[in-house]
């Protein structure tokens, strides 16, 4: 550009490519050394960074993009780390969509991927989200696609925005009130495909169908068991409003999707549980739920809403408040670090838990997650 053979030889040489703030960026770590980034711009100082062979900065970007990688961004972000060729942020791309799937396909940011980024998400075998909101999303996305092309979004415009990536949602494998209340009242299917696919829900012969058939396997959640032994006493563990709290933290980025609680040592009841996952007082996430206990030993699962994102090295707090009125099992001998699989866990006592759950005993035996 400035020197050899093919510098320019003009008092101003246009880059219209790249944007000034993220010229700039380019231009501080060159000649300064510094790295100055911000979401805004950090996509653009990345492209830069590659075009002018750049390595260290473009690594810098990466790894601020991975740091800020939530299911807000991760669908935009994976489209462009494929586009950059960088397979280390597309795996993180990946690991935040399948856990979050359902988050992830409501951003608005997944309106703005492209076609190839959608048929690798549509195809995506380990993707946790019921398959109307793939077909809901996959609609969001047509209908943006349409305004993109300057062109009114109707079903028959809508269908053809998706062409053959609309047979890879898994219309078939909806229960079929979903199907009924949602798909088949769209107008994007043909009369010819509702019917077939009512047919497949009830007919002993099921006719041939174009869209992929079998439900998305997903995600297998895993389970982190903090105690070692668990106990009854005649006085405990007793529940009246009372928290019961423990802090962890991991080494690499989780989705924490529920608890794992004890219940009843005097038979079958029912629990009335309020879970909370919370990082420096803030709510990360929340839920209301009730749960029957056999009587056994083992844990019952309580489910947020959706998997709640746990960045590494930072403590964060877990916390249920149980109403029941029978005594449950609790705890014993709890492990100040435990693995699972490729994750470390470790844990603290927490100032919230006013029951007499530590890390020794108490409540919340396990902690369910995706990682």
């Amino acid at each position: 550009m400035f020197y050899g053979e093919l510098a320019e030889d003009k008092d101003e040489i246009r880059i219209p490519d790249v944007e000034p703030p993220s010229f700039l960026a380019m231009l501080k770590y060159i000649y300064c050394d510094e790295i100055d980034l911000c979401a805004d711009t950090v996509l653009a100082t990345l492209y830069a960074a590659k075009k002018y062979i750049v390595p260290h900065l473009a690594r810098a970007c990466v790894s601020f993009l991975e740091t800020s990688l939530s299911a807000r961004n991760a669908c935009v972000l994976l489209s462009q780390s494929c586009l950059f060729e960088e397979p280390e942020l597309t795996q993180r791309c990946w690991e935040v969509i399948d856990a979050q799937a359902e988050l992830a396909l409501r951003s608005d940011g997944f309106c703005d991927i492209d076609a190839p980024t959608l048929e690798s998400i549509l195809r995506r075998e380990t993707l946790n989200a019921k398959e109307t909101a793939v077909f809901d999303a996959a609609l969001r996305w047509a209908e943006a696609e349409c305004g993109r092309k300057g062109a009114q979004a109707s079903a028959e415009n809508v269908r053809e925005a998706l062409g053959e990536a609309l047979y890879l949602i898994r219309v078939p494998a909806m229960p079929l009130d979903d199907f009924a209340n949602g798909p088949a009242q769209s107008g994007v299917l043909t009369l010819a495909e509702t019917n077939d696919v009512f047919l497949w829900h009830t007919a002993a012969r099921k006719p041939a169908l174009r869209f992929a058939r079998e439900p998305r396997a997903g995600l297998a959640p895993q389970r982190c068991h903090r105690f070692q032994s668990c106990a009854y006493r005649s006085n405990q563990w007793r529940y009246r409003g009372r928290c019961d709290s423990i802090q962890f933290a991991v080494d690499r980025r989780v989705f924490v999707a529920g608890f794992g609680l004890y219940g009843s040592s005097c038979g079958s009841a029912e629990y009335s549980a309020r879970i909370e996952l919370k990082r420096q007082g803030a709510t990360l996430g929340a839920a209301v739920a009730k749960y029957f206990s056999d009587g056994s030993s083992s844990t019952f699962p309580v489910w947020f809403e959706h998997p709640v994102q746990i960045e590494p090295d930072t403590f964060h707090t877990a916390s249920v408040v149980l109403d029941g009125n029978e005594l449950s099992y609790f705890g014993q001998e709890g492990m100040t670090e435990v693995q699972c699989g490729k994750v470390t866990f470790q844990f603290q006592c927490s100032s919230d838990s006013t029951n007499g759950t530590g890390v020794q005993g108490g409540q919340i035996p396990e902690l369910i997650f995706y990682a």
